[in-house]
């Protein structure tokens, strides 16, 4: 149980107050529990008195006096749904106890031919959603001022849940209250396919989960129509008596009425009861018709936030799985034990690493896993944006500080307040940024480009690099403060050719990602292409392995990835002992040998000729030579060539 005061007008409107055993008192004055800056409210107006899970209300002498559900009391316990009045202030008493709370039951359709001998209404006919016709009808009869009171009561609750499964149940409950049926049940339909998706059932009686029997007939009849129908004596009424679950039932009457949201039929509302004496009547039927009209807006609302609760949460963990770093190495390890320890805390981190060996994914891993998780995450590539914008993306500028500045702008650090700011590359920064972000560190604030006034964030910053920038500092194009501000905590991530045990899984992780992606069938990896992929150096690490497995999902013809679906790249090494090469991959292996080896004897030497000569560029003769593991080989080959020719062979040329 949770008893609370929730505030539906007045200043503290949109509050919630919980509430326990003992008194709190409601009034003007600063000394109460609830203390109400309202002048129509008395100093001390009201007091709430809990005693062995009741509540009470009792009025303190107040100007206005005190009000439960529109009667002025001195003294009055609670229920569920009661609204307490002080002055302009008002409050809706809410118990919650979810262990006494029965949950949803089953739903059966039987089918069964059109009724007849029923009463249908449309809604623009329901007394109580005509207003003057209402009021003229007022003075006739107190059912009328009885319903209406119902229905202000549940307008006040429906829209004060906003758990699905809650706003049915105790819809359900207060529908009971005023209309004499034994079973009930909503049936919510899907916008596409108009087929029931969620079906709540409740009996009266509270005990196990029901299993409510619903004509679909009945049903379908009112989301397809937006009609409401009314069967009063299902025994008699035509092809009703012929359905044998109601008549087990003995359900001597029915309703259902349409839950209709902007003129669309969401779902309806079904009720039945097998009494004698407290048959299902039109005027049953008006009422709960007005009481679908009052809450399928809550329904709807509520089941769009179910909706998007459940994608949020798929989307997350989807984004999780793809941002995830994987890999079970020595090294990996180390990696996981290291951001596990850091994460909880606020210290600025350097991650080093190659390019491609994933030093976002491992910031992305200490956000995620951090206090600030929540918060965003903004990533910047200082190598990607231009010197002259980047000072103005960081930090933002005022409105007139350079041609073009029309209006303020708020920069990254400013939008990553409270959150993580991830800068990549950030050996690429400029000398006159560095000192801004020097700034940054020390103090936590800065001022926008044109700006005079400092601005305070709370950020943490990690750091990336691909450059070495120890060296960088050493060779003076890093500031040496700066370098010690950011290595506050340092991780290397390893290249992938260092923990090539971590390929054939990365390797089956990325089929998994990219054949869903690129909408083709995941394909197993033959024991020769794992054996490619471990054999190679992968200088562009994982990003590289990557794309190398997504181009062998589009382009491979059979039901396996063979090598020849890889980068050609990774077949011009020589195979591991253990593998056998295809007769076609070796001859052409061996072909490219030879004309290498023809080229650089006729240009004694000369790699720029020899590529010249070959029609390739240089750089990829020198990947060739290194991959073909050639080096050795031509300077065998050329040993009676004079000193230059060697001399071309030997340092950064191979």
């Amino acid at each position: 149980m949770r008893p609370r005061l929730v505030v539906l007008s007045g200043p503290l409107k949109d509050s919630t107050i919980p509430l326990s055993e003992g008194e709190i008192t409601i009034g003007r004055e600063a000394s109460n529990a609830v203390a109400v800056t309202d002048p129509s409210v008395s100093r001390r107006h009201c007091v709430v008195r809990g005693q062995e899970g009741k509540f009470q209300v009792r009025d303190l002498g107040s100007r206005n006096g005190t009000q439960v559900n529109g009667g002025m009391v001195q003294e009055q316990w609670l229920k569920h749904g009661d609204e307490i009045a002080t002055g302009d202030s008002s409050f809706l008493f809410l118990l919650e106890d979810e262990n006494l709370v029965p949950g949803s039951g089953r739903v059966e359709f039987e089918e069964s031919q059109q009724i007849a001998e029923t009463t249908i209404i449309h809604p623009k006919d329901v007394l109580y959603l005509q207003p003057d016709r209402l009021l003229r009808e007022l003075p006739a009869t107190s059912q009328i001022a009885r319903n209406l009171n119902a229905l202000l009561k549940i307008s006040r609750i429906v829209h004060s849940i906003r758990d699905l499964d809650d706003l049915q149940g105790q819809l359900l409950d207060l529908i009971f209250e005023v209309v004499p049926a034994g079973r009930g049940a909503i049936l919510l339909a899907d916008r596409e396919s108009q087929q029931f998706n969620s079906m709540f059932a409740r009996m009266r009686q509270a005990g196990q989960a029901p299993l409510v029997k619903v004509s679909r007939t009945v049903a379908r009849q009112v989301l397809e129509q937006g009609i409401a129908i009314l069967g009063t004596d299902v025994p008699s009424c035509g092809d009703l008596r012929e359905v044998e679950s109601l008549a087990a039932s003995q359900v001597r009457s029915l309703l259902c009425v349409p839950l209709t949201v902007f003129q669309r039929v969401i779902g309806c509302i079904y009720l039945d009861s097998n009494s004698l004496d407290n048959r299902l009547h039109e005027e049953h039927l008006q009422l709960v018709t007005a009481i679908a009209g009052i809450s399928a807006f809550a329904l709807e609302n509520a089941r769009r936030l179910q909706w998007l609760e459940q994608e949020n949460e798929r989307l997350t963990v989807e984004i999780s799985q793809e941002r995830s770093l994987v890999g079970e190495s020595a090294r990996m390890k180390e990696i996981y034990q290291f951001l596990k320890r850091v994460a909880p805390t606020d210290s600025t981190v350097l991650i080093e690493g190659e390019s491609g060996t994933g030093k976002e994914l491992a910031a992305r891993a200490l956000h995620r896993n951090s206090p600030r998780a929540n918060k965003p995450f903004v990533a910047i590539n200082c190598a990607a944006i231009p010197e002259t914008l980047l000072e103005s993306d960081l930090f933002g500028h005022e409105r007139g500080a350079f041609t073009g500045a029309a209006g303020l702008k708020k920069g990254r650090l400013e939008v990553a307040d409270s959150g993580v700011v991830f800068l990549d590359e950030i050996g690429e920064l400029a000398p006159v940024l560095q000192v801004k972000l020097l700034r940054v560190l020390q103090e936590r604030e800065f001022e926008r480009v044109g700006g005079s006034h400092p601005i305070k964030v709370d950020i943490r910053l990690i750091a990336a690099s691909n450059c070495n920038l120890d060296q960088a500092v050493r060779d003076g194009t890093f500031r040496k403060d700066l370098y010690y501000r950011l290595a506050v905590l340092k991780v290397t991530m390893p290249a992938l050719r260092e923990r090539r045990e971590d390929i054939p899984m990365l390797a089956r992780h990325f089929v998994q990602k990219h054949a869903k992606h690129c909408k083709v069938k995941p394909r197993p990896i033959s024991r020769e292409a794992l054996s490619c992929m471990a054999n190679y150096d992968w200088p562009g690490n994982v990003r590289e392995l990557e794309n190398a497995i997504e181009r062998a999902l589009v382009l491979g013809s059979s039901d396996m990835i063979l090598p020849e679906d890889l980068p050609e790249s990774l077949l011009e090494r020589t195979p591991a002992p253990e593998m056998t090469e295809a007769k076609y991959h070796a001859a052409l292996k061996e072909l490219k040998k030879q004309l290498i080896r023809d080229a650089v004897e006729q240009t004694q030497g000369s790699y720029a000729e020899a590529a010249r000569l070959l029609g390739v560029h240089p750089n990829y003769l020198h990947r060739l030579i290194r991959n073909l593991e050639l080096k050795d080989t031509l300077k065998d080959g050329l040993r009676e060539i004079s000193p230059r020719g060697l001399s071309g062979l030997s340092g950064g040329n191979a």
